[in-house]
């Protein structure tokens, strides 16, 4: 079953208090960025999971990665994103981080997540630096996806693969970065409710709707370089 996102009821509880204070620009350049995944020091991840746990056993987590790609741009940053090609049997025309299962011959989270993105959209994973991790994230579909956060220097060249992914496009990291663009619906199904995380950036051309696991890591990112 699909959700359209926008049709969920806004959590009207997120208020500003919940929600959190905007990150200064100086936390947001490329050195601060680096800085703070050198000296991650104590923090409390907001989300873990978008799913309450199972009543009954069922089959274990599936490993899975992806990259949270930083484009440095001199001294500003922006978050590659892509959009999933619609005729996908899951997640169909979402907008997501490049990534995917992490495989037997994949030496860890990093090694997927650089091979998933080098794959999808053709990203020279020599380029990229990776900074870090953020917290795992279980998903409705039982994955434990590890955020792999990297940066890499424009301009890129993409070479996406049609069969996976359909577009890819820049969001700035200010506008992902500033709370008051951060939404929290409550997503009702079989009788339980889960809150889901939506985040509608508009460039000028169109609206794309940020939402699910995407705006959850993006909303642990925040948390992260925010601290405590």
């Amino acid at each position: 079953m699909s959700i359209d996102p926008s049709r969920l009821p806004l959590d009207r509880g997120f208020d500003d208090r919940v929600r959190g204070e905007p990150l200064a620009p100086e936390q947001l350049t490329p050195a601060a960025v680096r800085q703070r995944f050198l000296r991650p020091g104590a923090w409390t991840p907001e989300l873990r999971s978008d799913a309450p746990p199972p009543l009954e056993p069922a089959e274990g987590p599936k490993p899975a990665a992806v990259l949270v790609p930083l484009v440095r741009h001199d001294d500003e940053l922006s978050v590659l994103l892509t959009r999933r090609s619609r005729h996908l049997q899951a997640h169909a025309g979402q907008i997501s981080f490049p990534g995917g299962r992490i495989e037997p011959s994949d030496r860890g989270p990093v090694d997927a997540a650089l091979r998933e993105a080098c794959e999808e959209t053709g990203l020279p994973i020599e380029r990229i630096q990776i900074l870090g991790t953020l917290p795992i994230y279980l998903t409705v579909t039982r994955f434990e996806v590890t955020p792999v956060v990297g940066m890499i220097a424009a301009p890129i060249d993409l070479r996406l693969h049609a069969g996976e992914v359909e577009d890819a496009f820049e969001v700035p990291l200010s506008f992902l970065m500033d709370p008051r663009n951060h939404q929290r619906r409550v997503a009702t199904t079989a009788g339980e409710s889960r809150f889901v995380y939506t985040m509608p950036y508009d460039d000028g051309l169109r609206e794309r709707m940020i939402w699910g696991v995407t705006a959850a890591i993006l909303r642990n990112l925040y948390g992260f370089l925010r601290g405590n």
